[in-house]
């Protein structure tokens, strides 16, 4: 079994040769490669929050399973930290605040995801998500065009809106906010979503039964709920081929007429980050959070 040190800290990685990607034989050295080349582009955007975590240890393929508690085996050095639970109690959650934590997560390989708050103040979110979502044969050039409204009517409320694939099907919108409570801020949420249903009849809906999505986006604001996680941006996420969960620019967004432009996989990020620096990064910037509306 290989180890490796990575910050003073020996960690033991396994089946580097496993292929987890079958559509494009990626294996698992590629995948912890991709954390560590963009673990300072990634970190602080987990930093300070408590992380589920979706593991698929033999690939999309093979058994797939959330966890919120502490993985048995965790190393003592990988930082923790209690989070309430809505029936009382509080569960104990993984925080990955530094490289080494990064790579010891990678090697079981996982996705991230996060709620919209800090550790710190559990339930005060610090941002406001949106996942829009398209029902066949709506795509993620539909996701564009409900984002582009969102986004204008957002922004009259003062906000600041950032975008990033959900790296399935769909987009995420996202507003760095002053903290507020997760039920106050879930509350606009829902009250956005509304009006876009209103304003795009035929293209967006707030109903969450399937059977009401056929060729329209659902705007799901539940996320914003104290108890909902997000996939975290530049997430790989478990599907069949590498894809990752990355931000865009509105430009790409208001251009996108094919869901391949806007589809992103793990060769194609190192690339974009040269060009684009991390496009989330003003969510990280406490200057640029906004009171909620």
């Amino acid at each position: 079994m290989p180890v490796t040190e990575v910050e003073g800290r020996r960690l033991p990685l396994t089946r580097l040769e496993k292929v987890i990607y079958p559509d494009t034989g990626t294996t698992k050295g590629e995948v912890l490669r991709y954390y560590a080349q963009h673990a300072g582009t990634l970190l602080p955007h987990l930093h300070g929050r408590p992380l589920s975590l979706l593991r698929y240890p033999d690939g999309p393929g093979g058994q797939t399973f959330f966890t919120k508690r502490v993985p048995p085996g965790t190393p003592s050095w990988v930082s923790t930290c209690e989070v309430p639970r809505r029936e009382g109690g509080t569960t104990v959650q993984v925080m990955v605040q530094d490289l080494a934590s990064l790579m010891w997560a990678a090697n079981l390989m996982v996705e991230f995801h996060t709620p919209q708050w800090l550790a710190e103040a559990p339930g005060e979110a610090d941002r406001l998500i949106l996942d829009l979502d398209p029902g066949a044969p709506a795509d993620i050039v539909s996701c564009c065009r409900v984002a582009e409204w969102l986004h204008d009517r957002m922004t009259a409320d003062g906000l600041r809106v950032h975008a990033k694939t959900s790296g399935s099907k769909g987009l995420h919108l996202l507003s760095p906010l002053r903290p507020a409570p997760a039920r106050l801020v879930s509350a606009y949420a829902r009250r956005l979503a509304a009006e876009a249903a209103a304003e795009l009849p035929g293209l967006a809906i707030t109903t969450m039964a399937r059977s009401a999505r056929p060729g329209r986006v659902f705007i799901d604001y539940s996320q914003n709920a104290a108890a909902k996680t997000t996939a975290a941006p530049y997430t790989l996420r478990a599907r069949t081929r590498p894809a990752v969960s990355a931000p865009v620019t509105w430009q790409e967004v208001g251009d996108c007429t094919d869901p391949r432009e806007l589809h992103f996989e793990l060769p194609d990020i190192a690339g974009r980050v040269e060009q684009h620096g991390d496009l989330l990064a003003g969510l990280l910037d406490p200057l640029r959070a906004r009171p909620l509306p």
